[in-house]
C-alpha cells in the first residue's frame, strides 16, 4: 500500500511503521524517492520519521544528483508500491557494475600463458587497481538526540530554539524538534541532529551551545545517539 497524506496523522503512522526496519524509502541507499518524501513532510515527527528525516537531510545538497525517478511523488512510494530500479549513470563504464569479488584477475586456468595473455591480465590488474584507489571514503555519521533545558518557565522556547539552531559548522545538520514538558510550566527543547563524526565533537557543541545561548539555556544533555 502507497503512503497517503504524510501532512496527516494517519499518513505519518504509515510512515512511522513502514521505515521501523528500514534506512531509506527505495532500496539501500540514498534515492529520489527519499528525496520525493522528505518534500512532503512537516513535523513534529514520530521517532523513526525523525530519524530518517535527519539523515536524509544531510544530503540536501545532493539531491539534484541521487538516482531514481524524480517525477515521481511521495505518494507512489510505501509498502508494496512498484518502484522503478535506479538507473546507473549513463558514463559509467561497464565494469563499474561488476562486484570485485567476481573479477577474474588472472583469466582462466586454460588460458594459453603468451604475450597477449599476460597483457590482458596486466590491464585488468591496473583497472582493478584503479577502482580501488577511486572509491570514496564511507564518512561515519551519527544521529543524535539532545535535550536543551531552559533556565525557568519564563524563557522563550522559541528564542531559545532559534539561537541553538543559529550554531553553525561544518558537518552539522540540525533536523526535527519537539517540546517536552518537564513539570512546573517548565518544558525543555528535544531536538535532532546529524553530525559527521570526524568533525563535529558532540563535547565542544554542548560547550558551544553554552556560551552562545547562555541566556536562555541553563544546560544541554545528549538522550540518545545512534551510528548512521
Amino acid at each position: 500500500m502507497a503512503f497517503g497524506d504524510l501532512k496527516t496523522p494517519a499518513g505519518l503512522e504509515q510512515l512511522e511503521a513502514f521505515l521501523a526496519d528500514k534506512s531509506y524509502i527505495d532500496g539501500f541507499t540514498p534515492s529520489q524517492a527519499d528525496v520525493a518524501v522528505y518534500k512532503s513532510l512537516q513535523g513534529p515527527f514520530y521517532p523513526n520519521v525523525a530519524r530518517w528525516f535527519s539523515h536524509i537531510a544531510s544530503y540536501e545538497s545532493e539531491f539534484g544528483s541521487l538516482p531514481g525517478d524524480a517525477a515521481k511523488t511521495a505518494t507512489e512510494y510505501g509498502a508494496g508500491a512498484a518502484s522503478a530500479p535506479a538507473a546507473a549513470p549513463a558514463a559509467a563504464p561497464a565494469a563499474a557494475a561488476e562486484d570485485e569479488d567476481d573479477i577474474d584477475l588472472f583469466g582462466s586456468d586454460d588460458e594459453e600463458e603468451d604475450a597477449e595473455a599476460e597483457r590482458v591480465k596486466a590491464e585488468r590488474v591496473a583497472a582493478y587497481n584503479a577502482k580501488k584507489a577511486d572509491k570514496p571514503k564511507t564518512i561515519a555519521k551519527s544521529v543524535v538526540t539532545m535535550e536543551v533545558k531552559p533556565w525557568d518557565d519564563e524563557t522563550d522556547m522559541k528564542e531559545l530554539e532559534t539561537a541553538v539552531r543559529a550554531i553553525e559548522q561544518d558537518g552539522l545538520v540540525w533536523g526535527a524538534s519537539k517540546l517536552v514538558p518537564v513539570g512546573y510550566g517548565v518544558s525543555k527543547l528535544q531536538i535532532t541532529l546529524v553530525v559527521e563524526d570526524e568533525k563535529v565533537s558532540l563535547d565542544e557543541l554542548q560547550e558551544k551551545i553554552a556560551e552562545d545561548c547562555e541566556d536562555w539555556v541553563q544546560s544541554s544533555d545528549i538522550a540518545a545517539m545512534q551510528k548512521l
